[in-house]
C-alpha cells in the first residue's frame, strides 16, 4: 500500500500486489533510461569543455604569437625610420596625364587631350538642357 502510494500519489491505492510491482519495476526502467541520458549527456559536455579549453589555448597561443610579430614589425619600422634617406624619392618617368590607358598598348603615340578632361561634364549643365522628356515634340525624329 506504501509502494502504491508513493508510485501514484493522489490516486487511490492499488490493493493488487503484481499492479504496483509492475508500476515499480516501470517506474524504475523510465529512471535508469533517464539517468543513462544524463550521464552520456554529461559526458558529451564533458568532451566539449575539454575542447573548448584546448582550443582557448590555441588562440591564446596564436595571440601571443601575433603580439611578438606585431613588436617585431614596429622594431623592424623604427629602424627603418631611424636611418637617414639620402635620395628623395624618384618622381615618375611619365606624368599620370600622358601614362597610357588600361586599354592601351604601350608605346602608342596616342595622347590625351588635356582641355578635355576624362570626366562626363553633363553633370554640370543646366537641368533644363538635359531634360529629354520633351525631346519627340522639339525634335521629331528624321525616319
Amino acid at each position: 500500500m506504501e509502494l502504491g502510494s508513493i508510485l501514484e500519489p493522489g490516486r487511490p491505492p492499488k490493493t493488487d500486489k503484481s499492479a504496483i510491482l509492475i508500476d515499480a519495476v516501470r517506474m524504475v526502467t523510465q529512471l535508469r533510461g533517464e539517468a543513462q541520458k544524463l550521464k552520456d549527456s554529461n559526458t558529451s559536455l564533458q568532451e566539449r569543455i575539454k575542447e573548448l579549453k584546448s582550443e582557448k589555448n590555441e588562440l591564446r597561443d596564436e595571440k601571443q604569437r601575433l603580439k611578438a610579430e606585431k613588436e617585431r614589425l614596429e622594431q623592424q619600422l623604427k629602424a627603418m625610420n631611424a636611418q637617414p634617406s639620402f635620395m628623395p624619392p624618384a618622381p615618375p618617368a611619365i606624368p599620370a596625364a600622358f601614362a597610357a590607358a588600361p586599354g592601351q598598348a604601350p608605346g602608342n603615340k596616342l595622347v590625351p587631350l588635356i582641355g578635355y578632361p576624362g570626366v562626363a561634364m553633363w553633370q554640370f549643365m543646366p537641368p533644363a538642357a538635359v531634360d529629354t522628356s520633351q525631346d519627340h515634340v522639339l525634335r521629331p525624329p528624321v525616319a
